[in-house]
């Protein structure tokens, strides 16, 4: 059984920022989980997968985020309590649903999980997603904790179904991967099914009807403000005369600032939770005992701008700041001691910022870098290199359009097979652009789960359009980069898993594509010559890359490939391995220009043994 659903109610288990949510949910009586899965979002979606196959709810892993808003919109409308789960341009991808959502309305609740990443740790951009709330007219929550996500996430079910309208509940990756102390609550019980009423004057969005809702939607504002007001996530403490504000998990590095710098007594801390709409008359009361603000949040001003707009209609002349020079960037996550020296500063207080110890001052040396790179034994590598090699034979030059996935990790040399990348599935419609505009020779690469996401679209476009370029499918079987998730098309399926998959040739075929080719890309030879074939060509072309997951293959089946691969003395020193291929596996003997393979990092795929005839199996000793 899963852990989320053991432990008494005041009972204190340890849990990640984005389990609280889940446990929180659960103890909502939720029913109803949809989800894409992209970090930071992704364990909620993969604990809901663990407590699904336990009956205690529906759960499903979606095509994309759009997608999965209406699946739990629908279940909503039908009673249900329900949550969709998201990173931050996931809710780009769900936002035409999500604009309309509010006039809709919903019957039972429905909370709407917003993930943000400052500093990208595995994002395409930096965006604040408080601005869907405003602009959607939706409540927000943001949580500071992972007890505040489990309390938060409760009690935004209740909210959404006194108001009518889903609320979005705001993380950022601090939050979603921190670990804390959690006091439980009781679980709910399970619920029956679900029954919808017909009402299609107020629920189908017709521009008669929508004006109508967009007006009931305006009129929501009001409650919504009184619950703000009233909120317990909203807290004023201290009675000093200078002012801090701060939301999310910013909120916790001041509240450890304030002890370290001892300005308990000097500050009122304004601590927002409910965060839209924002509380006017809480705030305008705290600005009123204040002399000067700071207001701390990550990203964009959006609490400094509030601030000072409701400093405004009080006719209120204190100093609010957040964002400046000297002060906090728009830029990137914060973290404890950047609070405390922006603190200082704007307080004027003695601080003398520490310097942490360099890493050669601890190890005698300093850390060899490390940038991120596709697995030993990954296929993609091996795809990319048959392509490069096509490419060079054939005397071409090739554009490549890429896509988000693991396989955006071609971008690094050696391989450097990544030229121009939007967000998901843009591969396909800047390639079609690009060899539109140029007449260049121009091959997109897509992954398995990112083609059902966002690409069948633009794969449709490009058919219809009589693009001219080839498309590369790399199907490993999982989405693999945020944790090795299903998706329509899988064919490696995880034990017990419900979904039917879907045959990705028989799906281009479908779409109108005559050019198309399936390959293994372990296999040199053959996957070399589909390469030639389909750079020969002219129009849409389709070549499907097929070998699964290493790493999920292993995790599946429990067994790992015992073979390796080993230099012989016939290696003539050309480095070509090295600098076409480059797999993490191989380096250059220390002292030496011969080229050597770890046998603890290789994966045994026998691909570079393919391509170089010094490179030959370990002989196994009996």
């Amino acid at each position: 059984m899963s852990e989320l659903l053991g432990g008494q109610a005041g009972e204190r288990r340890l849990l990640m920022g984005n389990e609280a949510i889940v446990r929180g949910a659960l103890e909502a009586g939720v029913r109803c989980v949809a989800t894409y899965p992209g970090t930071p979002a992704s364990e909620i979606g993969d604990r809901c997968y663990e407590i699904s196959r336990q009956g205690h709810l529906y759960f499903e892993y979606s095509t994309n985020e759009k997608v999965a808003l209406e699946v739990t919109a629908g279940a909503a409308a039908s009673g249900w309590r329900a949550l969709a789960a998201m990173k931050h341009v996931g809710l780009n991808v769900a936002a035409d649903t999500l604009m309309t959502l509010g006039y809709v309305g919903i019957k039972g609740g429905l909370v709407i999980v917003s993930a943000d990443d400052p500093s990208l740790f595995s994002s395409q951009n930096e965006q604040d997603n408080r601005s869907y709330a405003k602009m959607a007219g939706l409540p927000m929550l943001e949580p500071a904790s992972p007890q505040e996500a489990k309390d938060m996430a409760l009690a935004a079910f209740s909210l959404s179904e006194e108001l009518g309208l889903p609320v979005l509940l705001r993380t950022t990756t601090r939050l979603n991967h921190t670990r804390g102390a959690v006091t439980l609550g009781k679980l709910a019980a399970n619920g029956g099914a679900g029954h919808f009423v017909k009402d299609p004057f107020h629920q189908v969005m017709v521009p008669a009807v929508a004006r109508e809702a967009h007006a009931r939607l305006v009129r929501q504002q009001v409650p919504a403000l009184i619950r703000s007001e009233a909120s317990p996530f909203n807290v004023i403490t201290g009675s000093g005369p200078w002012g801090v504000v701060a939301s999310g998990v910013a909120a916790a590095y001041v509240a450890d600032a304030l002890l370290e710098l001892k300005l308990s007594h000097q500050v009122t801390f304004l601590k927002l939770g409910f965060t839209h709409p924002l509380p006017a008359g809480l705030i305008g009361d705290f600005l009123s005992r204040v002399e000067r603000v700071l207001v701390v949040e990550e990203l964009e001003p959006y609490l400094e701008e509030g601030l000072k707009n409701i400093a405004h209609s009080r006719q209120l002349t204190l100093e609010i700041r957040g964002k400046g020079e000297g002060l906090f960037s728009r830029l990137y996550e914060f973290h404890p001691a950047l609070v405390r020296q922006v603190l200082a500063r704007f307080f004027d207080l003695p601080y003398e910022k520490p310097t942490p110890p360099l890493p050669q001052q601890i190890l005698g040396q300093p850390l060899p870098d490390r940038p991120p790179n596709l697995c030993p034994g990954c296929p993609h590598r091996a795809m990319y290199y048959a392509v490069k090699i096509a490419l060079q034979e054939l005397g071409q030059e090739g554009i490549f359009p890429t896509d988000i996935g693991c396989y955006t990790l071609g971008l690094l040399p050696p391989l450097s097979m990544a030229d121009f990348l939007i967000c998901m599935g843009s591969s396909i419609s800047t390639g079609a652009g690009i060899a539109k505009a140029t007449g260049q020779q121009v091959v997109a690469f897509i992954g398995d789960s990112t083609f059902f996401h966002a690409g069948l679209p633009a794969l449709a476009n490009a058919v219809h359009n009589r693009h001219d370029l080839l498309l590369v499918i790399l199907d490993n079987g999982t989405t693999a980069m945020t944790g090795h998730q299903p998706h329509p098309g899988i064919t490696l399926t995880p034990p017990g898993y419900p979904g039917k998959p879907i045959e990705l040739e028989k799906l281009v075929r479908a779409l109108g594509v005559e050019n198309l080719w399936v390959v293994n890309p372990l296999k040199y030879k053959e996957s070399l010559a589909a390469c030639k074939e389909a750079l020969g060509k002219a129009g849409l072309r389709v070549l499907i890359s097929r070998s699964p997951c290493p790493l999920y293959l292993q995790r599946l089946t429990g067994k790992k490939s015992k073979a390796r691969f080993q230099v012989v003395g016939a290696c003539g020193d050309c480095r070509h391995c090295l600098d076409y291929f480059g797999c993490p596996a191989m380096y250059l003997k220390h002292g030496a220009s011969q080229m050597a393979i770890d046998p603890i990092l290789c994966a045994g795929c026998a691909f570079c043994g393919q391509f170089c005839q010094a490179i030959r199996p370990v002989k196994e000793s009996s």
